[in-house]
């Protein structure tokens, strides 16, 4: 399992939202949706992007942004540019003042075919998800990582983007996958990019003594691991691993556990017919009963409204 594998297990989007600006002349818009994670896309011209207390960054055609944390960002024109659109929460767009205007909508195929020379054509992806976004995934990334088109581009076709601007079933699921694909290229050049210093979990997974604890427990998540059992599997001591492993990994090897199982277990929820006493066997939980608690814990609500969220049969 490499290491952007690893943060990106389980994190899947439920109920991405799109929004197409193609504007020209003097313009800004202030994002106030409150997305955990989003992504600004600069299909043509140029544009400035600037988060919440921070500074102004150019972008330019091909270049890909992702915004973390939730934080009100600003893209516009020029740095100075006054916005005249605020973009909310569910992707109600209205004026400063709080009108309503016409609500955002998916992006058009033709329009990135056919922008004029002196318009900017930019493509906005608003991340949500019912039961919240991994922290470990937020607390990787700055607020802003911009992405440059010589380093990473978006990989999304023209013909997925005529997909997506059809209202028929699976519209949903197509725009929630979409959005994952842009994320997971994104996040993959942003970490791979020349000079890259990349974070302690990073390299966790070439780590002599993390890197073998970590197959372990990934190989057979179900055994019943203690941390002195994963010391001597390891060859070091207990003391040693439960160090060096929070260290890079950010935490203790039995926390890590609990949560990649609660991940597999949400994979396997997706499954109607798989009942949760099969899913606590298979993922290591003693029963039921405890995968429920700590699914609960861990993501806010139950097994059982987590599958009939992600199950629900498309409208």
């Amino acid at each position: 399992m490499d290491p952007l594998t690893d943060l990106l297990n389980g994190v899947r989007t439920s109920g991405a939202l799109f929004n197409q600006s193609s504007v020209t002349g003097s313009w800004a818009a202030r994002f106030e949706d409150g997305s955990p994670l989003a992504l600004a896309v600069l299909v043509h011209g140029s544009a400035w992007i600037t988060p919440e207390g921070g500074v102004p960054v150019l972008l330019s055609a091909g270049d890909v942004a992702v915004l973390s944390g939730g934080a009100p960002y600003v893209i516009a024109d020029a740095p100075g540019t006054e916005p005249n659109v605020v973009i909310r929460s569910g992707g109600r767009c209205t004026t400063p003042q709080g009108e309503e205007l016409l609500p955002a909508r998916i992006p058009d195929a033709g329009a990135r075919k056919t922008a004029e020379p002196d318009r900017t054509l930019l493509i906005n992806g608003l991340y949500t998800v019912e039961a919240g976004t991994p922290s470990r995934l937020l607390a990787a990334l700055p607020p802003l990582a911009v992405i440059e088109a010589s380093v990473g581009t978006c990989p999304v076709s023209h013909s997925t983007f005529d997909e997506i601007t059809r209202l028929e079933p699976g519209q949903q699921i197509l725009l929630d996958r979409t959005m994952d694909l842009m994320l997971i290229t994104a996040l993959r050049a942003w970490f791979t990019r020349p000079g890259a210093q990349t974070p302690a979990w990073y390299r966790a997974h070439s780590d002599p003594v993390v890197a073998p604890a970590l197959r372990l427990l990934r190989t057979d998540p179900a055994h019943p691991w203690t941390l002195p059992a994963l010391a001597a599997k390891t060859g070091v001591s207990r003391a040693h691993l439960a160090r060096r492993f929070n260290a890079l990994v950010g935490r203790p090897p039995m926390t890590y556990l609990r949560q990649h199982r609660l991940a597999l277990a949400a994979d396997l929820l997706r499954e109607p017919d798989t009942t949760l006493a099969v899913v606590a066997h298979r993922v290591g939980f003693a029963n039921a009963f405890a995968l429920s608690n700590a699914f609960k814990r861990e993501h806010g609500i139950s097994p059982s409204e987590y599958r009939r969220r992600e199950t629900r049969p498309e409208i």
